[in-house]
């Protein structure tokens, strides 16, 4: 059978980052490939900083070619960055005057090496749930992070992360984060009546939303988190507005009714020209007092909307008693050292969203951001 460059293409997966631990294909780290006449051609993007390890992926990449067969009589591996566009005033790419563009330019919060939005389709999915255990997750690792609640209307932080006796402090107009978990966090939910309802046109939100981001005195963090509101409403392209985004997570749960909404999340932030980090499938199982384990809502389906999508998935979070009862009382840390199974699966899902981070950090893709909105 003749080699095809998707021959190729599938030799790739085989090759793995020595770092990350996954191949170069689900890495979108393939640039290029090309087949001719016995010769194959890659381009594999990879950063200045990276170099020391690029001989074992040349080599590497080599030998999974080879294997198609003796038709093979050449493996060319070449290594890209991504260019950074022509610079405008103020660092804003030439000729690119998006909201995204902007806010880099104009960037509220230079401090923040990273901001990750994490947003679902729906509500009910557990989108504060992870969002609160990535933030912890993360803080383990030793970095500085921070959890903005961009839920505005319904901010569930202050229950989540033990809140309640803590009060709100400030100076001129700047409001201090609350510092606990070993994270700095921010939410409307202790800025307003506890029992008081938000109801806001989208003005109000956009203002509300735009002064917890901005107004927070976070100082110097790794990783800022935000919350946003279920749906693909306002909030979002305020966000995608104001601040520079690494990227987003959008979350999931493993039935058809909450993938038709989650896709269209992710449609969203495509088409905001935000990355998507990847996705997290919650409520993906439940292991019984038996210590068996019942897929209840059908475990996989959010992991099979991602491979579709082609979007990074991050990990699969189970229904477990210990998560709800920490987060109805406040302590996400005892989430990773009370019950191991649980421990390990918000591990995961962290360590593999700040492997995303890095593989764009590397690739050059934050670099340029675009946006189009129609």
């Amino acid at each position: 059978m003749a080699i095809s460059k998707q021959d190729v293409q599938n030799q790739l997966r085989k090759v793995q980052d020595p770092e990350l631990h996954r191949d170069l294909v689900s890495l979108n780290r393939v640039a290029n490939v090309a087949w001719c006449d016995g010769v194959a051609s890659v381009s594999v993007l990879w950063s200045a900083s990276a170099g020391g390890t690029q001989q074992q992926i040349r080599d590497a990449i080599e030998q999974a070619v080879r294997e198609l067969g003796d038709e093979v009589k050449q493996v060319s591996v070449d290594f890209v960055g991504q260019e950074k566009p022509a610079q405008g005033q103020g660092g804003q790419p030439a000729g690119d005057d998006s909201p995204q563009a902007q806010a880099r330019a104009s960037n509220p919060l230079p401090n923040v090496k990273h901001i990750i939005a994490v947003g679902a389709g729906k509500g009910g999915v557990g989108k504060s749930t992870v969002s609160v255990n990535l933030a912890v997750g993360l803080a383990r690792t030793g970095a500085k992070v921070g959890l903005l609640d961009g839920d505005i209307y319904g901010p569930s932080v202050p229950t989540m992360l033990g809140l309640d006796d803590i009060k709100p402090q400030g100076s001129g107009n700047m409001i201090f984060p609350f510092q606990v978990h070993g994270i700095k966090t921010m939410t409307i939910g202790k800025l307003v009546e506890a029992d008081k309802p938000l109801i806001w046109r989208g003005p109000m939100a956009h203002g509300a939303f735009r002064q917890l981001a901005t107004q927070t005195e976070w100082g110097e963090l790794d990783y800022l988190i935000i919350d946003l509101p279920p749906g693909t409403g306002d909030v979002p392209l305020t966000l995608a507005q104001l601040l520079p985004l690494t990227g987003a997570v959008v979350v999931c749960t493993p039935q058809k009714v909450a993938q038709d909404d989650a896709r269209r999340a992710v449609k969203m932030f495509q088409q905001l020209g935000i990355h998507v980090l990847g996705v997290v499938e919650n409520m993906s199982y439940f292991i019984g007092d038996d210590g068996k384990e019942y897929d209840i809502f059908g475990r996989g389906g959010a992991k099979r909307m991602a491979e579709q999508l082609a979007v990074p998935f991050l990990g699969m979070v189970p229904i477990n008693m210990r998560l709800r009862e920490n987060c109805d009382t406040g302590d996400p840390t005892a989430n990773f050292v009370g019950d191991d199974k649980l421990a390990e699966e918000l591990t995961h899902v962290s360590q593999k969203l700040a492997g995303q981070v890095q593989v764009l950090s590397m690739s050059g893709e934050l670099d340029a951001p675009s946006i189009s909105v129609h």
